[in-house]
């Protein structure tokens, strides 16, 4: 049981990971920078930017502050993204190595409020 909860651990954490990329490639697209005072003098002028997906239409800086929420919530075992959390205790220590970087260091909120001109 103990090698599962290593394994649910490091499944849902990469999910995180994979939307924090997601929004870094995103955000690469739009801006040709990942500096963050480029970025914050140039979101204002990319705010009304669109993209078509399956006959939807999409914000750019909403898609990439949903990846930036959805990489938190991965990172801070919030709702949805938490059920390794639980089970974290009793994996090795790895994953207990896990707990204090990604939980207890609230990476997740780091990031939140690092972008958080993204989000207004």
């Amino acid at each position: 049981m103990a090698s599962k909860s290593a394994l649910k651990a490091i499944i849902l954490n990469r999910v995180g990971d994979s939307a924090f990329l997601a929004g870094i490639c995103f955000l690469f697209y739009l801006l040709k920078s990942l500096n963050f005072g480029v970025i914050f003098s140039l979101i204002s002028f990319f705010c009304e930017r669109k993209f078509d997906l399956l006959c939807y239409s999409f914000f750019y800086i909403e898609v990439i502050s949903f990846c930036f929420f959805f990489a938190a919530v991965g990172k801070s075992a919030q709702l949805g993204l938490h059920g390794w959390l639980p089970y974290a205790m009793e994996g090795p220590t790895p994953v207990s190595a896990l707990i204090h970087a990604a939980t207890l260091v609230t990476a997740g909120i780091f990031l939140i409020i690092r972008s958080s001109f993204i989000f207004e």
